[in-house]
This record gives C-alpha cells, structure tokens and sequence, in this order.
C-alpha cells in the first residue's frame, strides 16, 4: 500500500459560480498534479481519494471534488477512469488542503 499527499486545494464544484477559465485552469492542475505525483501501481487495485479540507463535503459533493485528481490518477495508471480494473474510494478529513491518494493491490 502507498499513500500519496498532492498538494491540492478542492472545492465543491457544484457550488461554485467561477468563470469557465478559472475551473478549467483549476482542472488541468489537479489532473496534472496528479499525474505527476502519482507512482505507476499494478492493476487491478483500489485506489482511495481522501479529500483533506476545512470543512466536510456532502458524498455527491466530494466525488465531484476530486474527478480531476480522479482522472490524473487514471492517466497516470494508463487507463480510463471507468476501467473496471480499478475499485474507486472516497474519504475526507479535517486539515490543511490536500487530497490524499491511497494505492493498494486489490485482492
């Protein structure tokens, strides 16, 4: 198992009234930064994505959240983020903003 901080600040994107440029510019940086940062890990595995922030996020709200470090990580993998391969899970917590990527081989 490895576990990853990417120095990343999330938002609710849902609840956010930003110009089309900011979201986009705030988009490529998470998919980026994760890519990046993310070591190549065997498939098929479980890839947990613990959102680190002042306040707690609703469930739609989180997974909303993370999907461009959600899609880094998938790039960095070298498939889709829908492949079947790859078992997707969520968590938050109290802190200075991060997103944690946790990479463990599934069983």
């Amino acid at each position: 198992m490895i576990t990853i901080a990417l120095p990343i600040h999330t938002v609710s994107e849902a609840n956010r009234r930003d110009h089309w440029r900011v979201r986009a510019k705030r988009a490529r940086l998470h998919r980026k930064t994760a890519a990046a940062l993310v070591p190549r890990f065997a498939l098929p595995c479980i890839v947990t994505l613990t959102r680190v922030g002042v306040r707690v996020l609703d469930s739609d709200n989180l997974q909303g959240a993370l999907k461009h470090a959600r899609d880094g990580v998938a790039d960095r993998l070298g498939v889709p983020d829908n492949d079947p391969r790859i078992e997707w899970r969520y968590g938050q917590a109290k802190g200075s903003p991060a997103v944690l990527v946790t990479l463990e081989a599934a069983q």
